[in-house]
């Protein structure tokens, strides 16, 4: 059965994508089913998306209730929802203004078109640049993809938006070579996840923010993979106390359902994007902002961050005593629940094998094994993911 459903998808789906060869049924808590019954240990959760684990009733329940209720009215009109989606987000991401949208992807378009508009109301000119950083990932949109700095990503689909110059990562002098009068924005992932799964360091966030301060350009940090409590605080940057301008969050803002946004200071609101200026049919829909209230409810009440934070380090220690073990892993690094390791050469092969022993895990580059589990984990799935995963490294 599994093998007709992969031959029947290859000849509809645009191949885009070079998909596992399972195909995958149901989920419960931290495990999922293939149509056949097997089951698998997940550490990617959908890329980092189903932070709450598979079949939490309370979230299903509530997304259930509001498909009865409403699902769709576009944003000519309010909804409660999406109004009180927007302020519990304020208030977990300390930012002043909310735009719903339905990917990452459409959140880092917003926060672009945003920095260009709050610098073209100061001088009129339509000639600014955005700094970004090498090996980013922030989308596969044109605006997004001409933000991210992997040239691969990149050539086949030129010319990409105008203006963009690319820093290195964590080298606060390779950002101030690139800033002219002509720097409206500076955007990085506070930890870089598809690049390699690289965190942002301490002077670094301090020294770009400063920076910004000094000459009125905003800071717009990509938190869509590294935030909602996955690196132990609801976002990253707020390790650092380094506060953005503009922040762009989705993945598990939603927790399964398509939902993402950007959000701003008060400052940057009254003095960027207006009426007209920006829009979505779905963003924000009652049923995307059904899930986002409900994932910030159950993030509070089931102790989501606590449980990050109890885990993680278990799962460090665990990690780097797989590096010191194997040569072929070079080490670790991450933050909280979002990690990677490094090894010597590619790690596909790894990654299937761990799927045929049935661990689902993911890479981040050629020869980085990332581990995105959902944030309930426990100790005793980092125990069995070891487990497995020792049984399919090279010796």
């Amino acid at each position: 059965m599994m093998k007709e459903y992969i031959e029947e998808a290859e000849k509809a789906l645009l191949h885009t994508y070079n998909r596992y060869q399972i195909v995958l049924d149901k989920g419960e808590g931290v495990y999922l089913y293939d149509i056949e019954g097997k089951k698998y240990l997940d550490f990617v959760s959908g890329i980092a998306v189903f932070a709450l684990g598979y079949g939490n009733k309370a979230y299903n329940d509530a997304l259930k209730a509001q498909i009865d209720k409403l699902i769709h009215t576009s944003n000519y009109y309010y909804n409660v929802p999406a109004i009180e989606a927007a302020k519990k987000l304020k208030k977990v991401s300390g930012m002043d203004r909310v735009f719903f949208t339905n990917s990452g992807a459409e959140a880092v378009e917003g926060a672009i078109k945003a920095a260009r508009k709050y610098a073209y109301l100061k001088d009129g000119r339509t000639d600014h640049e955005i700094i970004a950083m090498e090996h980013s990932f922030h989308g596969r949109t044109m605006g997004a993809l001409s933000v991210t700095g992997n040239p691969g990503y990149r050539e086949a689909f030129g010319p990409m938006i105008g203006n963009i110059k690319f820093a290195r990562m964590n080298d606060l002098d390779s950002v101030k070579e690139l800033i002219t009068e002509k720097t409206c924005a500076i955007l990085f992932e506070t930890v870089q996840g598809e690049g390699g799964i690289y965190p942002a360091g301490k002077e670094f966030m301090e020294g770009v923010k400063a920076l910004c301060e000094e000459k009125d350009i905003l800071l717009i940090l990509d938190e869509i993979q590294c935030g909602m409590g996955r690196t132990g605080t609801m976002y990253a940057w707020q390790r650092y106390g380094v506060m953005p301008d503009i922040m762009t969050t989705a993945k598990a803002l939603g927790c399964g359902v398509p939902v993402g946004a950007f959000l701003m200071t008060e400052r940057v609101a009254a003095h960027s994007l207006t009426s007209g200026d920006h829009g979505t049919t779905y963003g924000g829909n009652p049923l995307a902002a059904a899930a986002v209230n409900k994932a910030l409810d159950l993030f509070e009440e089931n102790h989501i961050i606590e449980n990050v934070n109890v885990v993680a380090p278990y799962l460090e220690e665990k990690l780097d005593l797989l590096a010191e073990k194997y040569d072929y892993i070079e080490g670790r690094r991450g933050l909280g629940l979002m990690q990677g390791l490094v090894c010597k050469g590619p790690v596909g092969d790894i990654i299937s094998k761990a799927l045929d022993n049935g661990l689902i895990l993911i890479n981040a580059g050629a020869e980085i094994i990332r581990l995105v589990p959902p944030l309930i984990i426990t100790k005793e799935n980092v125990d069995e993911m070891v487990a497995i995963l020792e049984m399919c490294l090279p010796v």
